[in-house]
């Protein structure tokens, strides 16, 4: 009955062994004892920061494999990891050492990529990108901590008293107690200038409560506002006018850009320069009516004898008095 009990014993503690033994395989090996192959991707990093053999990998936090090696490769470093058969990963999909918890626990973070797009096959090497270690912030802190009580033990130098020239309220105490005099004095001018402002004397102080100048400045801002208006109309007009002249057009246009025109006017000046210096010089009938004083001379001798034949016709029939007219005329 003893040795019964004993094998039963013995058998029961086998089988405990070969469970613990079981558990501990799957653990190291992700539980693929009995499953089929995948397919294995090479990622490469600068720095694992802790990712180790046996360590998951997740897509959105769901397991699709795990870390089956770490090695060097020159400059970096590899982690091949397993893929569970029927999972399909981009071609541009990427991979990343993520943390789990502050403990430590790393795992193999991998995006979905665009989906149909081409897939990774076996032994393809997968996008990797850096990401930030714990213990980089951790020291970053630590860092920033000291160069934070660098800035507390300065500020507390220029708060206290230490020092030749004291600390900072001290200074400016001092600027206070010496410059108070003059303190007072700005502050007094600015409540006379405040007083007059508020009395309505001065240009401001009229301007400020005086609605009537308000009305007239605004007045004359909207008088000086058309004036721009009209400049700028009259700008515009001109412009017309130039650009019109140097297109040849209207009366100025063709003088100055026609050349027939021009030359017409040119002959028409030299005529009249010719005519002129014709009528100086008492050329023609014109000329000498204006240039010859006996023409003059014998047109005021026939009118005064004019005069007198009329002053002959009073008693005198009409037959009679035209032919005395005559007579005295010729």
């Amino acid at each position: 009955m003893n040795n019964t009990s004993q094998t039963v014993r013995v058998g029961l503690f086998f089988l405990l062994g070969l469970a613990l033994a079981w558990i501990t395989f799957e653990s190291l090996n992700g539980g693929r004892l009995f499953k089929k192959e995948g397919y294995t991707l090479v990622a490469g990093f600068a720095n694992l920061k802790g990712l180790k053999t046996g360590d998951e990998v997740r897509m959105a936090g769901v397991k699709v494999g795990a870390v089956d090696l770490t090695r060097l490769a020159g400059s970096r470093v590899e982690a091949v990891i397993a893929i569970e058969p029927g999972v399909k990963i981009p071609a541009d999909a990427v991979a990343s050492v993520e943390q789990s918890s502050l403990l430590g626990s790393n795992y193999l973070g991998i995006t979905f990529g665009t989906p149909g797009g081409p897939l990774l096959k076996d032994k393809d090497e997968i996008r990797t990108k850096a990401t930030v270690d714990m213990s980089e912030v951790i020291s970053q802190l630590g860092n920033l901590g000291s160069k934070l009580e660098q800035v507390v033990g300065e500020i507390g130098k220029s708060l206290g008293a230490g020092g030749e020239s004291g600390g900072i309220f001290q200074r400016l105490d001092r600027l206070v107690a010496d410059n108070g005099p003059k303190l007072t004095e700005t502050i007094s001018n600015l409540q006379d200038i405040t007083t007059k402002i508020k009395g309505g004397e001065g240009t401001f102080g009229k301007l400020v409560n005086d609605p009537k100048l308000h009305d007239d400045l605004l007045a004359s801002v909207t008088e000086i506002k058309a004036a721009a208006a009209d400049a700028r109309t009259f700008m515009s007009d001109a412009k017309g006018i130039v650009t019109d002249v140097k297109g040849g057009k209207g009366t100025l246009g063709l003088l100055l850009y026609d050349e027939p025109t021009a030359s017409s006017l040119k002959a028409s000046l030299t005529n009249l320069r010719e005519v002129s210096a014709k009528l100086n010089s008492g050329q023609g009938t014109l000329g000498k009516l204006i240039s010859d004083d006996s023409l003059y001379l014998g047109v005021q001798s026939t009118m005064k004898k004019a005069d007198r034949a009329l002053e002959g016709l009073d008693d005198s029939g009409p037959i009679t008095a035209v032919g005395v007219l005559a007579g005295r005329l010729f």
